[in-house]
């Protein structure tokens, strides 16, 4: 099982990866598909034609664009009547899926051991820097190993 999650979350990683980048592209104020169209020269109505839809239907879609409001089943069939592919994913705030994981399990580790360490020293028992970061190490790896569900918490 536990191989499981770490290929899929490898795979995963794999395809997202051809995202990495787009983050820093820039959306225009007015929407990517009003930016098409006026590139292109197209007008409203024309746009509505291709789409079925009327002019002042074609201004509406344009306009949920800009607001974030469009679904994504509108914009795949905008980008397709305007001979373009629509295509979406996720970009990671860190180098990979992985890399997440992995700071969730350090954030995890720290807060269960520093919680034991403090319990430790209210009964005189606390423990030395060197051997806290080491149990933070150790638990934070195997956290990330078995990836439970409490990571997300």
């Amino acid at each position: 099982m536990r191989n499981q999650k770490k290929l899929l979350l490898e795979q995963l990683d794999n395809k997202l990866s051809a995202f990495n980048g787009t983050e820093t592209i820039q959306i225009p104020d007015k929407g990517w598909i009003y930016n098409i169209r006026t590139a292109l020269n197209m007008t409203l109505e024309q746009l509505g034609q291709k789409l079925n839809i009327t002019k002042q239907g074609a201004k509406k879609i344009e306009e949920r664009e800009s607001t974030g409001a469009i679904s994504i089943k509108s914009l795949s069939e905008v980008a397709k009547a305007l001979d373009m592919k629509f295509v979406y994913g996720f970009v990671s705030n860190y180098s990979s899926l992985e890399k997440i994981v992995e700071i969730k399990a350090i954030d995890l580790a720290k807060k269960i051991v520093l919680r034991t360490h403090q319990n430790m020293k209210l009964e005189n028992q606390g423990n030395a820097d060197a051997q806290i970061k080491k149990a933070i190490e150790e638990l934070s790896l195997e956290l990330k190993r078995e990836m439970p569900k409490s990571l997300w918490d």
